[in-house]
């Protein structure tokens, strides 16, 4: 179960070694967003079948495990239907948390939440994102657990190979980022939001010698022509990419580039991190890119991580992005290779959580 599509993608490599395990298995994923019924087929998937998991009551978990009769559960991130949950228990159907990542201000944890620790305690194992959840699990007497890491890793692992195959054999799709940027690397917005653009738009002088990527969240057309006309004749629009003129800013405008992009980058500028919605710090990572974003970024633990390891780089306004900038720019290199040295290490989470004997005789 995925709450929505960003859980689906730390369920997807999962999903796919339980796939090689277990072919013949029917492998059957709900959600609760539609953001996951809507998109999750746009991925390298597995599925065989998704839908919206029925409201959480218990006639309706007991109806839908009598239908389905699962071998196993496997609940992504921090959803928990307690109904479902506390039946599936009752059915012995073996319950499984993974990328779990817990808060020690949440409900489980406080002098009256006796009956949520019952929720998160009929499950049989944890395969949790830091040594901070699992301290909190231990502290509630579930012993039941291990740190991992983020399963995403494997997902932006296995991604950059096939873009390299595709290089290889010359069947990506990257002909206007050739031509925009002549061989240079360019400094990329990715998912940007507001403040972010902002500070793109504050900092332009300073970026006059750059070759400039932003890709907006929103990628609506009022937004995107909102865009355009901030940034004046220094843009061009992917889709209007006929119409280039040396200009230094290459808006994508389409959904499903943003990555393919990372590959021709130098540094990343990663939307969400001045609202508590950081997006996918990985997709840069994974290609060398130090990463740059917003101070609000606590529920991530990627972004501790990175900024841990010192691939990270928190930004609050447009002097703290400069002087970021340039002190990057003076380690470029060396960060380029301990950023790509850290993302290769954290390969294999998905294995590791299969190689548990919880998914064994699931037959």
């Amino acid at each position: 179960h995925c709450a929505s599509l960003g859980e689906f993608d730390q369920g997807l490599p999962v999903m796919k070694e339980l796939k090689l395990i277990y072919p013949n298995h029917f492998l059957l994923v709900t959600f609760f967003s539609p953001s996951g019924i809507d998109h999750y087929h746009k991925r390298n998937h597995c599925v065989d079948l998704a839908i919206y998991l029925p409201l959480d009551t218990r006639q309706k978990a007991i109806d839908f495990l009598k239908l389905t009769r699962p071998k196993i559960g496997v609940f992504v991130k921090y959803e928990f239907w307690a109904n479902y949950i506390l039946e599936a228990k009752k059915q012995n159907i073996k319950l499984v948390s993974i990328a779990t990542i817990l808060r020690k201000n949440q409900i489980y944890f406080n002098a009256y939440g006796s009956f949520f620790r019952t929720i998160l305690q009929s499950f049989d194992y944890f395969f949790v994102q830091n040594d901070a959840t699992k301290i909190l699990l231990n502290s509630i007497e579930i012993e039941n657990t291990v740190v991992v890491g983020d399963t995403r890793f494997d997902n932006v692992l296995a991604n950059k190979r096939n873009f390299e195959l595709k290089l290889e054999n010359s069947t990506s799709n990257s002909t206007v980022f050739h031509d925009f940027l002549k061989g240079k690397k360019a400094v990329i917005f990715g998912s940007s939001w507001q403040p972010e653009e902002a500070i793109l738009e504050d900092c332009l002088p300073f970026l006059k010698n750059e070759k400039i990527i932003l890709a907006p969240h929103n990628v609506s057309e009022s937004n995107v022509s909102r865009l355009a006309k901030i940034y004046g004749r220094n843009a061009v629009r992917y889709t209007q990419f006929e119409k280039y003129d040396q200009q230094s800013i290459l808006i994508l405008d389409t959904i499903g580039h943003l990555s393919t992009a990372y590959y021709f980058g130098k540094i990343a500028f990663v939307g969400g991190g001045f609202s508590g919605k950081l997006h996918n710090i990985l997709e840069p990572a994974v290609f060398g890119l130090p990463v740059i974003f917003g101070p609000v970024n606590t529920k991530f633990p990627e972004a501790s991580a990175f900024l841990k390891e010192g691939i990270g780089f928190e930004v609050g306004n447009k002097n703290e992005f400069e002087a970021t900038m340039l002190s990057i720019e003076k380690e470029l290199k060396q960060l380029t290779l301990k950023t790509s040295i850290f993302v290769a290490s954290q390969n294999g989470v998905s294995k590791r959580i299969i190689e548990n004997p919880i998914f064994k005789n699931l037959a």
